[in-house]
């Protein structure tokens, strides 16, 4: 008998391994995370456009955590879930700016999604549209900062981890983690439309399995249609709220005895059709008695005080964690149960840029069976903008469901920016309250030219999509693009929205909830006809892409870096105490304490601003196990503040 070369056996091996792998479509798949914390102390949240909810200190971390997926053919996609309100542009092109440094041009503006979780609890001030940064009173470099690399390092973490694998798509219902926040705005759309499911908010969960070769479990990735608004705006910890802490309590699972953001394991819960789905699920009632608020309006007489939506739990914080154990019970079901279909076929991508305000077509009218033409409008918002929601009531007594305007209002709107009549006409029924179209004082207020992206891995279509849509608006697109994919000869495809991607353009309404006039339509900018110009164009990238044409890439966004202003101070002083240096500890823990206690310790310290610790840890807890001190808990776990 002949021996073997052992170099030839190894070749065999790795054609066989080649061969098969292959053969059932598997891809390159990696994934990655890494902290985007940004300073915790002196600067505005962003989300609830309260300029009184300053970060007082630090609960959870913020994380960004991605995937990457490579064909055989070598097309690759990157996908972000970031814990932060939304994702601006410029965030975009400097994450992309830092990847062609390293990378070339593997990465592109075209092949990246990066897509935020939509807490309200974290640092704001970079988006640079002046009206999204105008409560948190200017640009935050710092915040800027941490998104960027923090982002980049997600993706490059991900990149050098890629390996052979493949991947999973399976869904589950969850009951009982979110509401509808605007049920009068739903019941506006066809009844014949709204038989067609059995809820008024999507309850579906999707999850993405990423297993490698040897079947082991490497990342995963969620879809569920909630606001991460648990903590409301009374909060002022820096905080990724319900779909954050899930995230964190799945990689805990799969990453034992690891410390939050470390193990290789990547679990992640993303945003998708959320645009008037809310966690608190008890409900609106007014806070001093008790009784419900007006439906339509959500408003409560005077004596009765602000309406507001609470629940499940007895405080913001038991019903984060309360939503955040629902949503990880129900991931870790899904991986437990090892159900689902294999996700197979080639990796594609298409993007362009769309200026929302001359975009014309004609679209079909199925009432009235002919081709309605539509078109977009400038940048406006309406009264009920500034009434808030449920989850965060607004000032000055503006209510929901305004569709007429007031002298004094206009007054104050027109001095800033006067809209034309062509205006005022565009989007009605919304009274204008701020024309942030017209207004270029110091920059751009809002967004005209936004971002439209699809990704195709294999048989299933993820849609950037770059703002808030309803729970109706993300079904209809999810449809619209399902069928152009199937008319384009591409097939049965399962198609994920990914919401709040790329730049952040408010709400997205159907054209029946827009004439109600609650705050979700007040907030979709470019008038009545917004979703379906956001059909027309997601159909339109979707044929293109499943028949291989190229599209315009369209103008770009411009370019604000150089423009924006802050009026956030800095540290203005920094010092301790004579007698006294930092570290110093001022109220110490006692020698021993009782399961469930709260340990309280007092140090002197310097501001966070002045050395924002990335990828660190502001403090940790130790436990003394055989002698040696082992860190058991930082500042990234539930059970710190």
């Amino acid at each position: 008998m002949k021996s073997l070369n052992i170099s030839t056996i190894f070749l065999a091996l790795a054609v066989i391994i080649c061969i098969s792998c292959y053969s059932v479509e598997c891809y390159k798949i990696g994934v990655g995370r890494a902290d985007i914390t940004g300073p915790p102390v002196e600067v505005t949240f962003m989300g609830y456009a309260n300029l009184k909810q300053k970060g007082k200190g630090l609960h959870l971390r913020q994380f960004a955590r991605s995937f990457v997926v490579e064909d055989p053919s070598g097309n690759r996609v990157a996908y972000v879930s970031a814990d932060c309100g939304m994702v601006g542009y410029g965030v975009k092109r400097e994450v992309i700016k830092r990847l062609k440094d390293r990378y070339q041009d593997i990465y592109s503006i075209d092949n990246v999604v990066i897509s935020g979780t939509h807490t309200h609890s974290t640092p704001g001030g970079f988006l640079m549209d002046l009206l999204y940064d105008l409560s948190i009173l200017g640009f935050v470099p710092q915040t800027y900062e941490a998104l960027c690399q923090g982002i980049y390092l997600s993706i490059k973490r991900a990149t050098d981890n890629l390996q052979e694998g493949k991947i999973f798509l399976s869904k589950t219902t969850v009951l009982n983690a979110n509401i509808n926040r605007s049920p009068s705005s739903y019941l506006m759309n066809p009844e014949a439309e709204r038989a067609r499911y059995e809820f008024d908010v999507d309850k579906d969960i999707t999850q993405l399995k990423f297993v490698n070769l040897e079947n082991e479990l490497i990342g995963v990735f969620h879809w569920f249609a909630v606001h991460p608004t648990s903590m409301n705006n009374t909060n002022h910890l820096v905080s990724s709220d319900n779909v954050g802490y899930a995230s964190m309590l799945l990689e805990k699972h799969y990453n034992p005895n690891k410390l939050p953001g470390k193990g290789k394991f990547v679990g992640a819960f993303a945003s998708t059709n959320l645009g008037d789905v809310s966690p608190n699920i008890r409900g609106p009632k007014c806070q001093k008695s008790g009784n419900n608020c007006d439906v339509l309006t959500s408003r409560c007489p005077h004596e009765e005080g602000e309406c507001v939506a609470s629940g499940p739990g007895k405080d913001m914080f038991e019903s984060t964690q309360t939503i955040a154990i629902r949503l990880y019970e129900a991931g870790v079901g899904l991986l437990q149960e090892e159900s689902g279909r294999e996700v197979t076929g080639d990796v594609s991508f298409i993007h362009q840029t769309v200026n929302m305000t001359n975009y014309s077509a004609s679209v079909y009218n199925p009432l009235s069976r002919k081709m309605d033409k539509i078109r977009g409008c400038l940048p406006a918002m309406g009264y009920s903008f500034a009434a808030g929601t449920t989850d965060g009531p607004g000032v000055f007594l503006f209510e929901q469901g305004e569709t007429t305007s007031n002298p004094m209002w206009n007054a104050l709107r027109d001095f800033i920016a006067p809209p034309t009549q062509a205006d005022i006409d565009c989007q009605h029924p919304k009274p204008i309250l701020l024309a942030t179209g017209r207004a270029a004082f110091p920059y751009e207020w809002q967004p005209k030219v936004v971002p439209t992206q699809v990704l195709k891995i294999g048989d299933l279509i993820l849609a950037g999509i770059p703002g808030e849509p309803t729970t109706m608006s993300g079904r209809r697109l999810r449809n619209a693009i399902k069928k152009s994919a199937l008319e384009s000869g591409g097939g049965e495809f399962d198609v994920i929205l990914a919401g709040l991607s790329n730049l952040y353009s408010s709400y997205i309404a159907t054209f029946e909830e827009y004439q109600a006039q609650r705050y979700e339509a007040a907030s979709t900018l470019y008038g009545p006809h917004t979703l379906s110009i956001y059909i027309n164009q997601y159909k339109m990238l979707t044929a293109a892409m499943m028949t291989g044409k190229s599209v315009e890439k369209g103008p770009e966004p411009p370019y604000l870096n150089d423009k924006v202003l802050s009026l956030v101070p800095g540290v203005v002083f920094d010092g301790h105490p004579i007698g006294k240096d930092f570290g110093a500890i001022k109220f110490d823990a006692k020698r021993s304490y009782t399961i469930n206690d709260v340990v309280t310790v007092t140090f002197i310290a310097g501001n966070p601003r002045n050395n924002i610790f990335h990828e660190k840890t502001y403090l940790v807890v130790e436990r003394k196990i055989n002698e040696r001190w082992k860190i058991v808990l930082t500042d990234a776990d539930w059970d710190t503040k």
